[in-house]
């Protein structure tokens, strides 16, 4: 018994492949801390997700705005036939209804400057903004004779404007709409819809003053988050937007022009022209107002650094620093006939994750490349003196740190790249893969 002990001992401690078999056990066993470690990456994440959702919440979430809608209500009468029971015949019974048309401007000119901030709370940043926006334009001649509807139906004296939003809690000032020489105050109307409705009292004189153009103008003063959008309901809508912020996203189903684009560190210019030519829907409609905030356009306002996806990144390459490095000490073995004890291989695979949970506690306070290089130095430093008492020298352990540390450099490399990231991952993976042939070559696998 003792005699077989002695036997399969000496095959763990001189056979090569029962010394590859243990690297790779503690290989999957080191998969677990690491698991561990991308499930608090992703939990800090949403966090801060929750946070910054919070901070906008109460300062006022991404607006869309639409310009100013005439609303004109008219009476819809119709003829329903009932069943008399009794007489056993029909009778028709008249029944009256109230349906709305809605009229878009011919011209629709806005000019909005935002004016951003960054808000923290704790460690989380968000950016929020106060824009002041002015819109002016005008209404074309409203005409019913192209309709079927009775002009004894169309209720003039109700008639209303109205705009649309997604955020009423951030508006500051109360919006009146100057409509020819008659101000309309505003109100908000209850509305299941996403876009609540903002709404005047009725326009005096509706009938008459339609029988032509008519101008519009009003300003509005409101908080923000995230984005700031707009309706294109105009025939001809031109938008102008300025801003503080230095990394603006183009968003929505219209890009900006670029010959009047300009984006630098002080902020950035964009401007609009869109045609009714452009959109997918008609100036007016009749018995309701559709949806159309699909065809919004406008700006995100985002911070561009987002050090929890960088970290997400960095910690997908985690099995391959550490099966990467697990091999170098291995060949070292093989090649040095120094032996490593299992736990040792254990404490390296430990220090190797403890990486990522360096990288996103000090991420969370600092850079992304500050954070980088001081949880690779320590991890660098760390292993290196650590091989040192291993290996009984330096050439190995220093031959340990610049592998790893061109392995950490080049993982850098590929999580700021895009486009190149897929090319210059497999490019330097071949590389690798060259390298750790050409130093295998001339050990001796026969040694079962």
């Amino acid at each position: 018994m003792e005699l077989k002990r002695n036997k399969f001992g000496n095959w763990m401690r001189n056979s090569i492949t029962a010394r590859m078999l243990v690297v790779g056990f503690l290989l999957l066993i080191l998969l677990i801390p690491l698991e561990f470690v991308k499930s608090l990456i992703n939990e800090r994440a949403y966090r801060q997700e929750e946070v910054v959702r919070e901070i906008n919440e109460k300062w006022g979430n991404e607006v869309l705005l639409s310009g100013p809608i005439v609303k004109i209500p008219y009476k819809v009468i119709s003829e329903e036939k009932i069943f008399n029971e009794k007489s056993n015949s029909y009778y028709t019974k008249t029944k009256e209804t109230v349906e709305n048309a809605y009229f878009f401007p011919d011209k629709l000119n806005i000019v909005s400057q935002v004016d951003t901030k960054p808000l923290n709370r704790s460690i989380y940043e968000s950016v929020v903004y106060s824009a002041v926006i002015d819109i002016k334009g005008s209404f074309p001649k409203i005409d019913f004779t192209n309709t079927d509807i009775p002009e004894e139906n169309i209720l003039w004296e109700k008639a209303t404007v109205l705009l649309k939003t997604s955020n009423l809690k951030g508006i500051k000032t109360t919006p009146i709409v100057n409509l020819d020489s008659e101000a309309l105050s505003m109100a908000p109307q209850y509305s299941k819809e996403y876009l609540n409705t903002i709404q005047s009292n009725y326009i005096a004189n509706g009938k008459e003053i339609f029988t032509e153009s008519l101008p519009f103008s009003f300003n509005l003063k409101i908080n923000g988050s995230e984005s700031l959008k707009f309706l294109p309901i105009g025939k001809e809508t031109d938008a102008t937007m300025k801003s503080n912020w230095h990394s603006p996203s183009f968003d929505g189903n219209f890009l900006p022009e670029d010959t009047n684009k300009e984006i630098s560190k002080d902020g950035f210019t964009a401007n609009w022209r869109i045609l009714q030519i452009n959109r997918q829907f008609e100036q007016s409609f009749f018995g309701y107002l559709p949806d159309l905030s699909a065809s919004a356009f406008g700006t995100k306002l985002i911070i561009p650094v987002d050090e929890y996806q960088k970290s997400e990144r960095t910690a997908k390459y985690g099995f391959m620093v550490i099966g990467l490095t697990l091999l170098v000490f291995l060949l070292i073995q093989l090649v040095s006939k120094i032996y490593i004890h299992p736990f040792q291989y254990v404490m390296i695979g430990l220090a190797l994750v403890m990486f990522y949970t360096l990288l996103i506690s000090i991420s969370e306070h600092s850079n992304f490349l500050k954070a980088y290089a001081i949880a690779a130095f320590s991890v660098l430093a760390l292993i290196t003196v650590y091989s040192r008492a291993i290996l009984k020298g330096f050439k190995f352990p220093l031959l340990i740190c610049g592998s790893l540390a061109s392995l950490y450099g080049f993982i850098y490399v590929i999580i700021q790249l895009e486009n190149y990231a897929l090319l210059v991952g497999s490019i330097g993976l071949f590389l690798i893969l060259a390298i750790i042939m050409f130093a295998s070559r001339r050990i001796d696998w026969n040694n079962e």
